[in-house]
Parts: structure tokens; C-alpha cells; sequence
């Protein structure tokens, strides 16, 4: 009997792993088996296999064999792999249980690669041959379906790394072996989105064979140099991989232009935006095809990843508009940067083409994008049937042909329906006028247009993103001439259609720095005054449309720090904080003047009303800072029964009208913020409340702006306690919030889910949320996002900063360093806007490094190795890409400015003292001054780490 009818029988007879074992050895004992019984053994549990996938007794069978020394796990992975070629034997469970057992039979050994993963007497050319034979486990792999339920890529690849690591002389390999060992490599890296360290080891496997390729001694000793380097040292040593399979880089980069974009880092502003996209292409080191590629599968990941709702800031129609819309003119002005050093116009299509070419392999991600973009038709109901057809990665190519970054030649090429599509409804429209998109814009967008006209253009623009920058153009060009020539009538027409239009605002946020024209309404609230003005009401009333629109732009854009503009600081204050009530003693005279004139004028029953003459005496600026002040008085005074409520209702009257509804917003907050410290001492601040954002003169805009304050305060348990009455009923204004919101939510309930009006509680914990979201969505190849902003405005930085240092270090104990480095390097080395978020490299360098470095000197030696290198990797990582995004920020904005606080040779500079001075008293400290002296790539940028 055999061994192979021997395993068979017992199996199928129900023997147990240590009976079948025991009968082997007798059988190997009595008979003349030979010395490949190893061989014999594994051949024989495979076959069984093919029979039963996934057999948890087979695998019984192997591991006891295996722990016993019946079969040497060396025969067992060379037998499995080229098992693994026969198509009855590939199952993703039965493969990845097979694989396992290997590795951790190995890991368990003790011994190294070389008798554990190959027998030590083998040669290289048998190695080599089990590398062919691990990368076609590999395709295998990729081929078959994914699934829960395995990690089927995962072990191949650490199996594929141990066998790549067994290679240590291929001077006996001739020039056409290693032809074919190169195009197998090759291969593999070109068609299968390998791991990051698989993609590591196997390119420094491709590079050793391409030197080996002539025939000279010298290329031999170079190529095992070189190959043994990357093995032991890593590609790009401490700096990092850089591996060309990554979506976090771009991911972060293309989430921050878009989330940031109305910063000065963000999408709106276009020499700052490239220039971060400059600064990442050379911290990088990508070439600009795998740059472009990478870009715009990132770009696509986010669009799969988006909402199919238009109500928040991850939505589809936001992405599609940045995407097609924003993207191509961002990459052509990128283009024209690095002609001005020294790339081609030549080069820099090329690299287009090769990245729209390796976009069109990406079926899996069009899928995904596909079913965004049918869900977002279903919540779109004034999409037309031409645009919902249009295919949004022809949209993109269409708009990288028309800012002329591509060819028409190779254009068709990837879409040769596009020679075919129609124009879009603006275009066909613009033609039949005899004019460009721009031209027909600027004539519809005019005081002669009906609002419903104006805002059916609207939606026509909202669908093609083609014309945005158009739109764009036209805004800004209307929005300083009519500031300019104080022209309130056609600027309060363009501001009532801005902020009734909120995906209009989102547009222009895209294409320009939307900041800017708040400097312009500042400019004109401040200085306005009506004392020469004809029509006093009637000027009033289209400044209250300014004040409206810039209000809005501030509150959905969260912009709080003041503005600066060619020059000049502007100043939020004056529209932020119009809800402050002041004690009348706290007020200069000329508010003390006007408070009393206009507290008489509105809530005194023998008062004749508001005239001209009373409006050209007051500025409007003045009116705009003393309305909360006026409610409050009012309502103290209704409780001390000075004021009757007929002169209340008359007196609130005058504010829902067209004349003083602008100041809405300072006097409901005003009346929140009096309630939430008064509660059941304030009963009629929340009927002022009510009787305003119920009423229906409200405008919609002053509701929009006020709800989530008002619901974050309804949901106060405190707050339950007032009566409910017929003129007083909190369930009527929180169903008004609601409707006004879009939320469907029954308003009798007391618990607030939403995200807008979480709890302070929930708010404390965002920083933590924050960090755990975006590494979990690069664990799935997604593009991780991360608010560092909002996260500073719930922490503190060193706090901030000692929790992500927490995350990654955990991150990085699993195997994931090389996320940890990049996630790391955008939050300290991408800058943000400075009067909103304090540059944090300096912090981490300065404040947080010193006690990280105190607190691993205290760990064990294996946490205490992983988190030196940690350390060493964010530190040479970050310091990098700051020396790249301040080169980027000179060339491309054409200023000297320190946008990361300090010079990135500065905090170098005092880093390499810090740690010199320690290095005596601290092995972390001395570690890592080592590691980063040792590095060629971080010396060269930072001399004053020399040994």
C-alpha cells in the first residue's frame, strides 16, 4: 500500500489525525518508500482536497504531520504552490487555509526563510522557479471572487514576500532566464493591485533582474547589492516606499481641497491649490503618469464613495462638480506650473493619456460610481433625461479636452460616442443665441428674469458642470462691479438668487475664493449709510439681501477668522456676532442714541412707526448690532408688565417685513443664548422664537440659519419643563426646524440624532471618530478624509496630536505603517489656513516628540523597536513633505511665506540639537538620530542630521 491510498483510506474511513499519523510512520518504517515519503504525503492531502475544499480535518491531518516532522514544511509549500496551478484545487477558502498553515508553521519554527520556506541545500534556480510558481498563485488569487469569509490575498502576499526574501545570489542566472523571470515580475506588478510591501520587495526583485539582463560581472555584484539593500533598508529607506498602488495620498489631498475649499489651501483658490498638488508630487517622487493615475483614481474613489443626498458636504452632486467641473482646470494650471520647471507639454499629456488609459481598466471603481450615480437620479427629480445619460467619465474627458490637456485623437479613442453626444441644454442654448456660455449667463442672470426662470437656470447649471467656471466668472465679475458702483438694486438681486440657490454658493466655493466677496458685502454694510439716499426703505431693504448672503456664506462655510485681502484684514465680527445684547451702559453714545430712538419708534404703543427720517439718522451697521439688544429689552420688559403684547406683536411685526427682516438671525440667537441660561425665567424669548420662525413671513434663509441652534436648545431637558399652551408650543417650532432642515423626524420626539445638533458629548469624541474613520477607510482602499480643523476646535493641538500618535501607533503594531506615515504626513506637513488651525509641525516637533520619545524609552523592546520606527518614519516623512510644500508655495504663489509656521530647516535644525542632547540619557533619542543620519534621501534635504 502507498502512502497516498494509505491517507486516502483513512480519511474516507474516518481515522483520526494522530491514528493516520502513526500508520504512516509504520508504514515508512516497514516498507522501502523512499525519501520523498514528504513529497508523497503532501501530493496525497492535496488530491483529497480537490475532493473536499476546505476539509477541517485534511487540515487536521497536514498540521499534525507538519508539527511532527513526517513533513518538512518546506516540501509542503513547494508541492502546494504548484499544486495550486490545477484549477480543481482553486478555492479561496481551501487556498487560504493552506497558505496559513504555511506561514505559521514557518513563524512558529524558528528557523529561517532558507529551511523553513525552501530546503537549505536548494539552489537558486529551484528558488527561482517557486517564485514563478507563488507569482501564479498570486493571479489566482486576484481572480477569484472576494469574500469575508478568507484573506486569501493577504496570505499569498506574505507567502510571495518570504519566498522573494530567499533570493540572495542570481550570479548563476543567465541574461534569458532572467528575461523570463522579468516579464513574469512585471507582469504581476503591472495587472494586480498588489500590497505595498509585496509591491516593495517584488519591484527590487524587478530592478536586480534588469541589471542582470547584460552579460558583465560588475552589473552581477550591483544587482545582489542593490536587491539585498531594498530587502533589508526598503526602497525609499526611511522616507517610506512611495508605492505606486495608493489612493490615501491623493485621497487626503483631494478631501481637503474639496472639504477646506473656501481656505486658503482649498479648491477656491487656484496658485495655492496647485501648489499643494506640487508639493505632493515631489514629496512623492512620482512619476507624472503614476501622479496623474493615481490623482484621478483617487478622484473616482471619492465620487463612489459619496452620497447619492444633496444635503451635506460628502454628497454626489458636490464631487461631480468638482470631479468634471473643478479637477481639469486645477491639473491644466498644474500643467503650465511645471512647464515654468522644466517638464514638457509633451510629457505631461503622455502622462494624462497613461492615466485615463489605466482609469478605463478600472471596471471595478466605474461599477461603484455607477450605482452612486442611479441612486443620486432617484433623489434628483429635476434631472433631464439628456443629462442623466451622459456618462460622467465622458463628462471628465470632455472638460480635460476643453481646458486642452488631452488630444481630440486620443479623446475619441477612449470614447468614440463622444463625436456623437449632443451638446448640452446650456451650450445648444448659448449657440442658438450666437454667443459663449459666459455671454448667455451674464444675460439671463438680470433683474428682468422672473424668479421662476432664474431658478430653472439654476438647475440647468447645477447639472452640467461644464459650465460652472462660466458661472463662476459671471458672479465675481458682477459682484465688484456692483460693489464698486454701489449699485444695491442688481447686487441684492444676485445675492437673494445666491442664497436661495444653496448649490449655487457650493459652485462658486469651487471656482473662487468665495471670502472675498464677503470682504466686498463687509465693506458695503460698514460704510453704508442712507442719509442722501431717495428711497431709505427701498435701500434698506436690498442691503438686508447683502447682509443675508454674507451670513449665509459664513455659516455654511464655517468662516470665523478674519479675511485678508490684498492686504487688508476684514474682519467677520460684524455679521458673526449680531446676537450679543449689550448692557446699555456698555454702549458708545451713538448706539445709546440710536437704541433708544428705535426701542421708542418700535415698541411704544404712542409711536408713530418708522419713518425715512429715522432711517437716513441710523447707519445701518449701527441697526444691525442693537436689534438683539432691542428684542431683549423688550421681552424684559413684557415680563415685567411694562410692555402689553399687542405692542410686542407690533413691534415684532416691523422685523418680518422686508424692511428689517435682515436682522433676524442676530435676534433669535440672541433669544436662544437668553433662554438656554434662563430657562424657565425667559417664557417670552421662546414666544419671540416662535412667533418668528413660524410666522410665515419668515424668510427661509433666516430659518435655515437658525434651526439647528434652535433644535440643539429644544432637546435641553430644561427646556421640556415649560408649559405647553395654545400660544406657546415647542412641538410647532421644532416641526418648523425640521421641515426647514429637510429632516423627516416626528417633532413630539425628544432625542436629536442628527448629526448637526449632536450633543456636546458626541462633539468631544469627534477627534477620535475622526481618526478611526479615515483609517478605516484606507484599510478598504477608500479615500480617507480627516477635519483637522473641527478636530482642533473640540482639543487642544498637543492633545490632538498625543491621540493620533496613540491611533497610528496600534495602526502601525498591525501591519500598516505605511498608512500610518502618510496619514501622519498630511496632518502635520499639509497647510491649512492659519488663523483658523495653528500650524502643528512645529507642536509635534517641539511639544508632543519630547515626551513620546520619554514615554518609548520606558516600553518593551518589541513595542519599544516598532514605535521607534514609527517615530522615525512620521518624522523623516513630514519633514520632507514640508521642505516640498514650501518650495511648491514660493514657485507656484510666487511669495515667501512660512505656510507651516516655521521653516522646515528651522525646526530641523533644533530637532537635530534636541536629540543630540538626549542621545546620551535616551536609546530612543540616539536611535532615531541614527536612523535619520543614515539616510542619503533625508541628509541631502537636511544636512544638519550628518553623523
Amino acid at each position: 500500500m502507498s502512502l497516498a491510498e494509505l491517507t486516502r483510506n483513512s480519511y474516507q474511513c474516518g481515522v483520526s489525525p494522530h491514528q493516520w499519523l502513526g500508520l504512516c510512520k509504520l508504514l515508512v518504517q516497514q516498507q522501502d518508500v523512499g525519501v520523498d515519503f514528504s513529497t508523497a504525503i503532501s501530493n496525497a492531502i492535496l488530491e483529497l482536497y480537490r475532493l473536499y475544499p476546505a476539509d477541517p480535518t485534511l487540515r487536521e491531518y497536514l498540521q499534525l504531520a507538519l508539527s511532527d516532522g513526517l513533513l518538512s514544511n518546506a516540501i509542503f509549500v513547494s508541492t502546494f504552490i504548484r499544486a495550486a496551478r490545477d484549477p480543481e484545487l482553486q478555492n479561496g477558502s481551501t487556498l487560504d487555509m493552506l497558505c496559513q498553515l504555511a506561514l505559521s508553521t514557518h513563524y512558529t519554527s524558528g528557523l529561517s526563510h532558507a529551511g523553513s520556506i525552501i530546503p537549505s541545500a536548494d539552489s537558486q534556480a529551484p528558488v527561482l522557479s517557486k517564485v514563478q510558481d507563488v507569482l501564479a498563485l498570486l493571479r489566482i488569487a486576484h481572480s477569484l471572487p472576494p469574500s469575508n469569509f478568507h484573506h486569501l490575498i493577504a496570505s499569498t502576499s506574505d507567502l510571495a514576500i518570504l519566498l522573494l526574501s530567499c533570493i540572495t545570489d542570481m550570479s548563476q542566472v543567465t541574461a534569458a532566464q532572467a528575461m523570463i523571470y522579468l516579464g513574469d515580475a512585471n507582469d504581476v506588478l503591472q495587472s494586480l493591485r498588489l500590497l505595498p510591501e509585496l509591491r516593495q520587495v517584488l519591484e527590487g526583485f524587478v530592478l536586480s533582474l534588469s541589471l542582470l539582463m547584460g552579460d558583465d560581472a560588475k552589473a552581477v555584484r550591483d544587482a545582489q547589492m542593490l536587491h539585498t539593500m531594498q530587502l533589508t533598508m526598503g526602497k525609499n529607506d526611511v522616507l517610506g516606499a512611495n508605492v505606486e498602488t495608493d489612493t490615501v495620498t491623493c485621497g487626503l489631498l483631494l478631501q481637503s481641497l474639496v472639504a477646506c475649499r473656501t481656505c486658503d489651501f482649498g479648491a477656491g483658490s487656484d496658485l495655492e491649490a496647485v501648489a499643494v498638488m506640487t508639493g505632493t508630487l515631489r514629496w512623492t517622487s512620482w512619476a507624472p503618469n503614476v501622479f496623474c493615475t493615481q490623482l484621478l483614481v483617487a478622484a473616482l474613489t471619492c465620487v463612489a464613495q459619496s452620497s447619492a443626498k444633496d444635503d451635506h458636504e460628502t454628497s454626489f452632486s458636490l464631487w461631480r462638480a468638482f470631479v468634471v467641473g473643478r479637477l481639469p482646470r486645477l491639473l491644466f494650471t498644474l500643467e503650465k506650473s511645471l512647464e515654468a520647471h522644466g517638464t514638457m507639454e509633451a510629457d505631461w499629456r503622455a502622462a494624462m493619456h497613461a492615466a485615463l488609459l489605466s482609469l478605463s481598466q478600472r471596471s471595478d471603481l466605474m461599477a461603484q460610481c455607477d450605482i452612486v450615480i442611479r441612486q443620486s437620479k432617484g433623489h434628483d427629480s429635476g434631472q433631464d433625461n439628456n443629462t442623466s445619460h451622459r456618462s460622467l467619465i465622458r463628462e471628465f474627458i470632455q472638460q480635460l479636452l476643453a481646458v486642452g490637456i488631452i488630444e481630440y485623437a486620443f479623446a475619441v479613442s477612449m470614447d468614440p460616442m463622444m463625436v456623437n453626444d449632443p451638446r448640452t441644454r446650456l451650450q445648444s442654448e448659448a449657440f442658438d443665441h450666437g454667443c459663449s456660455i459666459e455671454t448667455y449667463l451674464d444675460s439671463k442672470l438680470t433683474l428682468d428674469s422672473s424668479p421662476e426662470d432664474t431658478l430653472l437656470l439654476l438647475e440647468k447649471i447645477r447639472q452640467e458642470p461644464g459650465s460652472h467656471h462660466c458661472f463662476a466668472a459671471v458672479v465675481q465679475k458682477r459682484f465688484t462691479s456692483h460693489s464698486t458702483s454701489l449699485d444695491l438694486e442688481h447686487l441684492s438681486h444676485l445675492t437673494r438668487t445666491l442664497y436661495h440657490h444653496d448649490f449655487a454658493l457650493d459652485i462658486l466655493s469651487l471656482h473662487l475664493k468665495i471670502s472675498y466677496l464677503i470682504c466686498n458685502a463687509l465693506e458695503i454694510i460698514s460704510e453704508y449709510d442712507c442719509e442722501t439716499v431717495g428711497d431709505p426703505q427701498t435701500a434698506v431693504s436690498h442691503l438686508g439681501d447683502i447682509v443675508l448672503f454674507a451670513e449665509m456664506v459664513l455659516a455654511k462655510f464655517r468662516i470665523s477668522s478674519p479675511i485678508i485681502k490684498d492686504g487688508k484684514m476684514y474682519r467677520t465680527e460684524l455679521l458673526r456676532c449680531t446676537s450679543r445684547v449689550h448692557q446699555q451702559d456698555d454702549l458708545s453714545p451713538e448706539h445709546k442714541s440710536a437704541f433708544a430712538i428705535w426701542y421708542k419708534a418700535i415698541f411704544d404703543s404712542n409711536s408713530e412707526g418708522i419713518d425715512d427720517a429715522l432711517l437716513r439718522t441710523t447707519k445701518p451697521q449701527i441697526l444691525l448690532q442693537i436689534s438683539a439688544t432691542l428684542f431683549s429689552q423688550a421681552a424684559l420688559a413684557r415680563q415685567e408688565n411694562r410692555l402689553d403684547n399687542d405692542t410686542l406683536q407690533t413691534g415684532m411685526s416691523y422685523f418680518l417685513g422686508p424692511l428689517l427682516r435682515w436682522t433676524l438671525v442676530g435676534v433669535i440667537h440672541a433669544m436662544l443664548f437668553e433662554i438656554g441660561h434662563r430657562a424657565l425665567v425667559a417664557p417670552f424669548h421662546l414666544a419671540i422664537v416662535q412667533n418668528i420662525l413660524c410666522s410665515p413671513h419668515c424668510p427661509i434663509v433666516v430659518r435655515r440659519l437658525c434651526s439647528p441652534s434652535c433644535l440643539r436648545l429644544l432637546s435641553s431637558r430644561r427646556i421640556q419643563a415649560f408649559l405647553q399652551s395654545p400660544v406657546l408650543d415647542i412641538s410647532v417650532i421644532r416641526a418648523t426646524c425640521f421641515q426647514t432642515l429637510g429632516v423627516n423626524k416626528d417633532p413630539s420626539c425628544k432625542a436629536l440624532e442628527d448629526h448637526q445638533i449632536s450633543p456636546a458629548t458626541r462633539w468631544m469624541d469627534f477627534p477620535k471618530q475622526e481618526i478611526h474613520d479615515a483609517l478605516a477607510l484606507a484599510r478598504r482602499h477608500k479615500a480617507p478624509r480627516i477635519d483637522v480643523t473641527r478636530c482642533l476646535s473640540a482639543t487642544s493641538p498637543s492633545k490632538f496630536l498625543d491621540l493620533l500618535w496613540s491611533e497610528l501607533s496600534v495602526a502601525s503594531s498591525l501591519g500598516e505603517m505605511e498608512t500610518c506615515r502618510r496619514l501622519a504626513t498630511f496632518v502635520l506637513a499639509m497647510p491649512r489656513q492659519l488663523s483658523s488651525a495653528p500650524p502643528l509641525l512645529p507642536i509635534f516637533m517641539y511639544n508632543v516628540l519630547p515626551y513620546l520619545i520619554t514615554a518609548i524609552d520606558q516600553q518593551q523592546v518589541t513595542e519599544k523597536g516598532m514605535n521607534t520606527q514609527l517615530l522615525v518614519t512620521i518624522i523623516s516623512s513630514a519633514l520632507t513633505a514640508a521642505l516640498h510644500i514650501e518650495w511648491a508655495v514660493q514657485t507656484v504663489c510666487q511669495e515667501q511665506r512660512f505656510v507651516l509656521g516655521q521653516p522646515s530647516a528651522a525646526v530641523a535644525r533644533r530637532l537635530a540639537a534636541d536629540l543630540r542632547a538626549q542621545k546620551r540619557s535616551s536609546s530612543t533619542s540616539a536611535t532615531i538620530l541614527q536612523r535619520l543620519g543614515s539616510s542619503p534621501a533625508f541628509v541631502t534635504n537636511f544636512p544638519v542630521f550628518v553623523m
